[in-house]
């Protein structure tokens, strides 16, 4: 739904169906281990066999998921000859950290001895058992040579005809059928989330930008994504509001929007009567009341309110290019009831000094789900949304995005759902909750990051701002002279909003960051800038062969002879395991480091191998062409427009 088509959503009478736990097993990553002598090598040939085994088959088979995948289906056939009592033993594939080992290892020998040994078995230690699945490994074309390393490892090369083969279908078939697997088949991303009537400011940045990143990794890997903007559009700040509202327009009827202003000042202005004043204070209260009760004069000038926000919001959504559909806590709260009938009937929830609650074994203070006076508050919301997700919407994975210091509420509600039973008690099961914590955006001096009128940064003209430098920026290199206004506006907006994105999902989410536009409009080093020059070069390389690359898709062939050719080939190929990667963690910056090193991948390829005019012409701009389409991928899942010439 788009932000500017948004109702006001009522939901009907809480009916809560029988609740059904799903029980999906989450994937584990494994650990990559390193060492610094081989001390025992054997290499023996994988190239594909006429007759086919079950294997070789399923390679055939198997174009979706990542490489490390891949790989693994190959260990599992492996693993089940090779140690077929140890049924619940998953393929622990990595990386080499030295590629002078190898591209993969597979790092089972070791675990796998502490289960055997004592047991009736004919290994002697970890090496040997490594040996065996090295030798129990089916014929594949994937796999060039193998060999063992230290206590065990298997470290793998794979084929280069392997690696040109899959990037030369992706090209033919789409970057679509790079999409890695997740073990889920629809999830919740709840971001955004701000205040009605309040402006929209950089402490909104981070929860908008990494949820919407997260929610396109999650939608390119086949997850329905069910895009939620929780906003604070209910609770006792709403009876100010109206009443206030009601002051300036006694006759309840608002002549436009103009008539309000600006709805921060709106909102300050109504916060200062109704601290100064106790007789506007007592009718706020009432307002309240009258305002949940339905009345029609209070819903009216609620919804009113609402509305001038949501327009408020979606100047920031399209500059960003960001989709929500708004579930507000109004929608969440005639479930509320039910929801905590449902916990009391489990025995969660308690009396404790005139409210209800309930204790949180390890934690000082309890989950407080209605309050003293019986409201409700952020728990009770969370806690009937949490039901609604599961229940309703049948979401097996929510994922919240809010900022780090509200771990410890969310630690709280999440282990009263799981005493509840609307969990499950282990982490790695489905459906999961998950909270996405993150730092605070700082300014230059540390602190954090404010006008100098102390006031906080509003997202719109911080945004304005980006795309007004970029643009100068562009003018002084001469670019008015060249281009249209309109490629003039519209490069300016995917650079400048571009940066603005890339300098803050390329932090870890859980530390702070300074925010500078000298550093992330610096057209050198880790930034959108240099990222987005570095993609239109290679378009420029292609345009100036002359050379109709999608014909050459076609009839060309890609083959990876140099080094570095072979190099920047397995980087394309990683792509689906790191976007697997970032999607299990939740952490964005994993494919903004994929992403910084693919472009200095290229830059070494580029610069030691000739592409246009050169023997190997056709095979180096098929190169080109796949980087470029993998760099797109990326800059789509960050939020960020390509530019095609600079």
């Amino acid at each position: 739904m788009n932000c500017s088509q948004f109702s006001i959503l009522l939901p009907r009478v809480f009916a809560p169906p029988q609740f059904s736990r799903l029980s999906l097993v989450h994937s584990h990553s494994s650990i990559s281990f390193s060492t610094n002598c081989i001390l025992k090598t054997s290499r023996r040939s994988f190239r594909r066999a006429k007759a086919s085994s079950p294997i070789t088959m399923a390679n055939d088979e198997v174009t979706g998921g990542s490489l490390k995948q891949q790989l693994a289906k190959l260990f599992e056939e492996s693993l089940r000859i090779t140690v077929p009592e140890e049924l619940d033993v998953d393929p622990a594939i990595a990386p080499c950290q030295n590629p002078k080992f190898g591209d993969y290892q597979c790092n089972n020998a070791m675990g796998l001895w502490s289960k055997v040994k004592g047991k009736s078995t004919q290994f002697k230690g970890p090496q040997p058992i490594g040996q065996a699945i090295m030798k129990n490994l089916p014929a594949s074309e994937m796999v060039d040579s193998c060999s063992i390393a230290g206590p065990g490892f298997v470290n793998v090369v794979l084929s280069r005809q392997w690696i040109a083969k899959s990037i030369q279908k992706m090209l033919v078939d789409g970057i679509e059928t790079w999409a890695p697997k997740l073990p889920v088949k629809r999830a919740v991303v709840d971001f955004s989330s701000p205040n009605i009537a309040k402006e929209m400011h950089v402490g909104h940045l981070r929860s908008t930008i990494i949820g919407d990143t997260l929610a396109r990794m999650l939608e390119y890997s086949n997850v329905e994504v069910l895009r939620r903007n929780h906003v604070g559009d209910w609770g006792t700040q709403f009876g100010m509001l109206i009443e206030y509202l009601f002051e300036k327009f006694p006759s309840g009827e608002v002549a436009s929007d103009q008539a309000i202003g600006d709805l921060e000042t709106f909102y300050k202005a109504s916060k200062q009567r109704f601290d100064s004043d106790p007789a506007f204070k007592e009718r706020a209260q009432r307002a309240v009341v009258s305002l949940q009760a339905g009345e029609e004069k209070y819903r009216k000038a609620w919804a009113h309110i609402c509305e001038i926000s949501r327009r408020g919001y979606e100047k920031v959504y399209q500059r960003l290019g960001v989709h929500l559909e708004e579930r507000g806590e109004s929608f969440y709260n005639p479930y509320i009831p039910g929801a905590l009938e449902l916990l009391s009937k489990k025995g969660l929830i308690e009396e404790s000094e005139g409210a209800r609650v309930i204790f949180i074994e390890g934690k000082n203070i309890p989950l407080i789900v209605v309050k003293k006076d019986g409201g409700y508050n952020y728990a009770s919301t969370d806690l009937a949304a949490l039901w609604y997700r599961l229940n309703e919407e049948k979401a097996e994975w929510i994922i919240y995005v809010t900022d780090v210091g509200q771990r410890e509420h969310f630690e709280m509600f999440f282990t009263a759902a799981k005493r509840a039973g609307w969990l499950p008690a282990e982490d790695i099961k489905y459906p999961k909750a998950s909270h996405v914590g993150f730092g605070l955006v700082l300014g230059e001096d540390g602190k954090r990051f404010r006008t100098r009128s102390t006031e906080t940064v509003k997202l719109v003209d911080l945004l304005d701002e980006a795309k007004s430098k970029c643009k100068a920026a562009l003018i002084e290199r001469g670019k008015a002279k060249d281009w249209t206004e309109e490629e003039l506006e519209k490069t300016a907006e995917a650079v400048g909003y571009g940066a603005v994105k890339y300098a803050d999902l390329k932090n870890n989410r859980t530390t702070n960051y300074t925010f500078s536009f000298d550093q992330m409009l610096n057209d050198k080093g880790n930034t959108a800038v240099y990222l987005l020059y570095a993609h239109a070069r290679i378009c420029s390389i292609i345009r100036k062969s002359g050379k109709d690359i999608e014909e050459l898709k076609k009839t060309g062939t890609l083959d990876l002879v140099h080094p570095d050719e072979r190099t920047l080939g397995l980087h394309l190929l990683q792509f689906a395991e790191v976007v697997e990667e970032a999607c299990t963690n939740l952490l964005p910056n994993v494919l903004c480091e994929y992403l910084y090193n693919l472009s200095e991948d290229f830059t070494r390829f580029y610069t030691n191998c000739q592409v246009v005019g050169s023997a190997e012409e056709t095979s180096r701009l098929l190169l080109c062409e796949a980087t470029a389409v993998v760099m797109r991928k990326c800059f789509h899942l960050l939020g960020i427009t390509p530019v095609y010439k600079i």
